[in-house]
């Protein structure tokens, strides 16, 4: 049997995801979630991805250090997810993900600087058959590999590796300055009665931090528990913010755009981060600062203004839920679950687990866990199983190391000043292979209860349900239960 047909039947077992075929369109794409489909006709879709976001650093997550009026607006007018994350705590391994409604491990998108695979098929292709006029522009979208060295571009030219340009009618890349404008000529090219598919990205909140007009006061910010308090930190912090703050101007030139061509009412706009911000314990992390995401959607007439939804919501479900909305079939390889029904239903929820994984980052050599770790996560809305594969390596930032509140850390560590909490937390000689958290009473991932007894059989079950990811994904981890080990 071949791989791909082995792949597509063993998914199938795994679960199968609604589908609908191209003659009921929307009419039967709506019906699951009990919506009228006379509102809305093939809208088009406009997916913006923030870079390096973590929840709650906006305003509508109720964070009270940042302003995003226009960010706050989708909130407002549409719907607000309180569970979503991303398949993975990079962009690279996530983005692949959200592109094809599959896990980061199935579609071998674990080594960081790898293209996308001309053999696994990416959402914007299907929405092109179904009639879409397609593009991506602004911020890379990541997955047609990386441009360095020479010895990695030569094999892309010449096995042409680098397939994007054929998967969509339009692709441009640029800054978050060319993002607007991308869309704009876009637009302007969209054929007359053709439904759109636009993904725009920007920068921010990606480190350098040089929104220094848009920062907010320093010494005035609250901080998120499990950061240490230290001056160096608080304005690192607002560098963060700033950049966030900055988003939130180009976001309303976005939608100022829709308005002026009179596309409000007829578009699905969908906001989310692409990972977590590169922050303590945050990006490269599967931690909660390292994969939980801000994910917004808004669409007039079907989504009731104010909404919020608090069903487990992973990137694999970013895919079936816009072919789905446009009447396209949902292919039985793709495992994510379309939440198109939390636009209508309040009480929807599509999973009891989520998973993810943390691989390579960048194209460097495995230095350290900064460059090259391997875990794996599963958890469901009570319980959270983190399993460090490599946990012999101690916790190294990823694009921060250098930051003067990191060198001042490390400082206050040497010196014996710095809380034991964080010293356990930031610089231990290594981590544990397993960690275990209470998401209800400790949110922010303080307290591992991996091997305490009172906590033996939510282990169990996690790394039961690990195992089973594991296997049926055909993972290259050795398993986090071993023969003859019952826990």
């Amino acid at each position: 049997m071949k791989q791909e047909n082995f792949n597509m039947n063993r998914m199938k077992n795994i679960r199968k995801p609604f589908t609908v075929g191209r003659a009921g369109l929307l009419s039967s794409a709506l019906a699951l979630s009990g919506a009228v489909a006379a509102q809305v006709v093939r809208p088009n879709i406009v997916f913006i991805l923030s870079d390096d976001h973590s929840v709650p650093f906006l305003g509508c997550y109720g964070d009270k250090n940042v302003k995003t009026p226009n960010i706050d607006r989708l909130a407002k007018e549409g719907i607000l997810f309180r569970n979503a994350y991303t398949t993975a705590p990079q962009s690279v391994p996530s983005r692949a993900s959200l592109m094809t409604g599959r896990s980061v491990v199935d579609i071998r998108m674990t080594r960081f600087s790898a293209p996308l695979s001309a053999d696994i098929t990416a959402f914007p292709e299907l929405l092109r058959e179904g009639g879409y006029y397609t593009g991506i522009c602004g911020r890379s979208f990541h997955l047609d590999g990386s441009r360095t060295p020479p010895e990695s571009e030569n094999v892309f030219q010449e096995y042409r590796l680098r397939t994007f340009e054929q998967r969509v009618n339009y692709l441009r890349q640029g800054g978050s300055k060319d993002a607007v404008p991308q869309l704009t000529e876009f637009l302007n090219a969209v054929p007359t009665g053709k439904p759109f598919f636009i993904q725009v990205g920007f920068n921010e909140p990606h480190r350098a931090f040089d929104a220094t007009a848009y920062e907010p006061n320093a010494s005035t910010l609250v901080l998120p528990a499990g950061m240490p308090d230290i001056p160096e930190l608080r304005k690192d912090l607002a560098g963060y913010y700033g950049e966030i703050q900055r988003l939130d101007v180009y976001i309303g030139q976005l939608l100022d755009e829709l308005d002026k061509r009179g596309l409000k009412n007829n578009t699905l706009v969908v906001f989310i981060g692409d990972n977590g911000g590169a922050l303590l314990r945050g990006k490269g992390t599967l931690n909660e600062l390292g994969i939980h995401v801000p994910l917004l959607a808004r669409l007039p007439g079907t989504i009731k203004p104010g909404s919020i939804s608090h069903a487990l919501i992973s990137g694999e479900d970013i895919a079936p839920t816009f072919l789905e909305i446009a009447g396209v079939p949902v292919p039985s390889e793709i495992t994510g679950k379309s939440f198109l029904p939390a636009f209508t239903d309040a009480g929807f929820d599509a999973h009891t687990y989520i998973f993810a994984e943390r691989g390579a980052h960048g194209s460097g050599l495995p230095n350290g866990s900064a460059d090259f770790d391997l875990g794996r996560t599963v958890f469901s809305k009570e319980y959270k199983l983190i399993y460090n594969a490599l946990w012999q390596l101690p916790y190294e930032p990823v694009d921060f190391s250098g930051q003067p509140f990191w060198k001042k850390l490390q400082e206050m560590h040497r010196n014996g000043t710095l809380d034991s909490l964080y010293s356990k937390l930031f610089f231990a000689e290594h981590r544990p292979m397993f960690e275990l958290y209470d998401r209800v009473n400790d949110p922010y991932e303080l307290n591992n209860l991996a091997g305490n007894p009172a906590y033996a059989q939510q282990e169990r079950e996690l790394k039961a349900e690990l195992q089973k990811w594991m296997i049926l994904n055909q993972d290259f981890l050795p398993l986090p239960v071993p023969p003859g080990n019952r826990r």
